[in-house]
């Protein structure tokens, strides 16, 4: 079969030209990534890079966010200019998503927790642990990323925990962090943290709420599951 440039296809199928007649809400999510890459190659046209691109991120969209310049650059033909720009789109994405998140001043439930925690931690490729500090309404005081890990685990130190709450002068925290995998069951070594530190903050007079564990869109909770 003949390859075609997207120059040569009729006007109302190319995703740029598409944007403009039909607007955004017309072009498929491979469309879109094709008009951020502008070019494809020799052999192939962005929309077919773009597709490669998708089929690379198992045509998730989240999977994608999590995907690092290093690893967009390993599809061929997509250098890293590419990578790039794909990458800068895809935080700005990110960024709209945390500001239209709404944030409530005061915790009720686990999901206000996870509205909290959930644009930070959902499309990382590694793993991180944040707390979110309250006073002794539940009201936010802060929420701060306490360590920085790899796939499969991140190192948690209690004292600096405990130090940020001390500081703070918080009543009470909720744990919180994510899991890469996707899987959002708790670990035996996040359930042994949690009682560890559930009970140091016995000792100290602060409250140890929650934890809150987010995998992408899911996440679990261990004070709605009855382990607090």
């Amino acid at each position: 079969m003949e390859h075609l440039n997207i120059k040569e296809w009729a006007l109302e199928d190319r995703p740029r030209e598409k944007l403009m007649k039909y607007g955004k809400s017309s072009l498929s999510t491979a469309e879109l990534i094709a008009i951020l890459l502008r070019t494809g190659t020799s052999k192939s046209t962005a929309l077919d890079l773009s597709r490669q691109v998708l089929a690379f991120a198992n045509n998730d969209l989240s999977s994608l966010c999590r995907l690092t310049i290093s690893d967009l650059s390993k599809i061929k033909g997509l250098g890293p200019v590419k990578a790039i720009t794909l990458v800068a789109a895809l935080e700005l994405g990110r960024r709209r998503r945390e500001e239209e998140t709404p944030i409530k001043s005061q915790i009720t439930c686990s999901k206000d927790a996870v509205d909290m925690l959930q644009p930070h931690l959902a499309d990382l490729n590694h793993e991180e642990f944040w707390i979110i500090l309250l006073n002794k309404a539940n009201r936010l005081i802060n929420k701060k990323s306490i360590s920085t890990g790899g796939m499969t685990g991140t190192v948690v130190d209690p004292k600096i925990i405990f130090r940020e709450a001390l500081e703070a002068r918080a009543c009470a925290i909720i744990l919180g962090h994510n899991h890469p995998s996707g899987n959002n069951k708790p670990s035996e070594a996040d359930i042994q943290l949690t009682k560890k530190l559930r009970e140091a903050g016995k000792n100290l007079e602060i409250s140890v709420l929650d934890h809150v564990i987010i995998a992408g869109s899911t996440f679990y909770s261990f004070a709605d599951e009855g382990m607090m």
